[in-house]
């Protein structure tokens, strides 16, 4: 299957000069057309500055990211949903998801269109003019998602979306979240710490590991539907958490990684 994105040889470091700090080096990923991918890793490893690295909000210090595809005025390559939803107070919910859509050469009854069509996709069509504040923190990440989705990518980057959720409310939006890839086809990258999340999630699963660091292992999930508690989802879950502890320093392994 062909690759929507490429990452070749990625290095990353924050600094100038002799003394600048590698966070990634070495590191290869191709995505292919409509997998689901996440990308799992201890805390502060990196993988957030991997994901903004694909999304061209920050250059890589060495190697290449490549995007299949051709240039469009009516549409982006990418659609990023972040930790919060980053919702703009003073528009409505319809305009909030109009936002990604502004700069496009998109008559404006277009963009109304779409975003009322993404709205519809995860379930909020009727919220359209509501106030970002009349929602809950679920629908707040399921606008967030329209948004992303309003702008027709080949790619979409979800950096930890259900971090700041609770459990209840995180567990329903990985469904929902199911149902809309499902539904669309798109390729997902999906950057979480939630070694359990990915799993339930992902068709294949990497693990981010090292100083600088680089990919240190990848499985795949092959089925669908899928049993939270399921004897095999927990046997990926366990083999995955036993390459992070191997992977780590053991001054930086905290209790959970210990084996």
């Amino acid at each position: 299957m062909a690759a929507v994105a490429t990452l070749d040889g990625i290095a990353l470091g924050f600094g100038a000069g002799p003394g600048r700090a590698l966070v990634l080096e070495h590191l290869d990923l191709a995505l292919e057309a409509g997998q689901f991918v996440a990308v799992v890793g201890a805390s502060g490893v990196g993988k957030s500055s991997l994901l903004r690295v694909l999304a061209g909000l920050i250059g890589p210090t060495a190697g290449r990211v490549a995007l299949a595809g051709a240039p469009s005025r009516q549409r982006r390559p990418i659609g990023l949903v972040f930790q919060e939803a980053r919702l703009l107070p003073w528009r409505r919910v319809l305009a909030n998801v109009e936002l990604g859509l502004e700069g496009l050469a998109l008559p404006r009854a277009e963009r109304t269109r779409r975003a009322g069509a993404a709205l519809e996709l995860v379930g909020l069509a009727d919220y359209a003019e509501r106030w970002p504040y009349q929602l809950s923190g679920g629908q707040r990440q399921r606008v967030g998602l329209a948004r992303a989705l309003a702008v027709d990518p080949d790619l979409l980057l979800l950096d930890e979306p259900f971090g700041a959720l609770d459990a209840i409310t995180r567990a329903s939006l990985q469904d929902e979240l199911l149902r809309v890839w499902e539904r669309t086809g798109r390729t997902v990258l999906f950057v979480t710490h939630d070694i359990a999340e990915a799993v339930y999630l992902a068709d294949r699963v990497v693990l981010l590991a090292g100083r600088p660091a680089s990919l240190a292992g990848s499985w795949t999930v092959d089925r669908r539907p899928r049993d939270r508690g399921s004897i095999e989802l927990l046997e990926v879950a366990e083999a995955i958490r036993r390459q992070l502890a191997r992977s780590m320093p053991p001054t930086d392994r905290a209790p959970e990684y210990q084996i």
